[in-house]
């Protein structure tokens, strides 16, 4: 994005009106409002659009780390999840995104780009973001689940990101999942 500077800002309170405006009415996916990861299934399906909003909002307001927004010309267009593994229970069922890393272990699971903010290379920007907003805050290493993109993956496929984009990003595959999908990891070094 040479022609374009972007701020990367936490979700928390006082930009809880961007969220919402990025994730319009609707919460995109279905509802979601980024809180697939964070509630377990059963938690999910019960509380409907309205309470994962609600959800998300007093996470936001409580001032837990969620994840940031990439705003652009004072618009918010991109969002990447990215907040302490043991905050993300479903992670640990899930055959593609469980894992036994000790430590601080940060995840990544998820990417919303506004068609605004598309191909211009903002979710490669807000995962390098992610990583340092996480190493801030202790993380010891961050891990991701993306998708190999081939020709038919459209853009709703690729909400996790891309294994290019990561490992572009100085991520390591850790273990290939499935067909399409992989468990990458960067470690981020201890200061001295």
């Amino acid at each position: 994005m040479p022609d374009s500077v972007v701020e990367f800002v936490p979700l928390g309170a006082e930009t809880w009106a961007l969220f919402e405006r990025l994730f319009g009415p609707g919460g995109v996916q279905g509802g979601c409002w980024c809180s697939f990861f964070r509630l377990s299934g059963p938690d999910y399906k019960a509380v409907g659009r309205e309470g994962r909003k609600e959800h998300v909002r007093s996470e936001a307001q409580d001032g837990k780390p969620l994840g940031l927004l990439g705003i652009i010309d004072g618009e918010p267009l991109g969002w990447v999840a990215v907040s302490p593994r043991k905050d993300n229970p479903r992670l640990a069922r899930s055959r593609v995104m469980a894992s036994d890393e000790p430590g601080a272990v940060w995840s990544i699971t998820c990417f919303y780009i506004h068609r605004r903010g598309r191909r211009r290379g903002l979710a490669t920007a807000l995962l390098r973001a992610a990583v340092d907003y996480a190493a801030e805050q202790g993380a010891e290493s961050v891990e991701g689940y993306p998708v190999e993109a081939g020709p038919r993956t459209t853009s709703a496929d690729l909400y996790h990101g891309s294994t290019g984009m990561f490992t572009d990003a100085g991520f390591e595959a850790v273990e290939k999942r499935g067909l399409a999908r992989a468990l990458v990891r960067r470690r981020i070094p201890v200061a001295r």
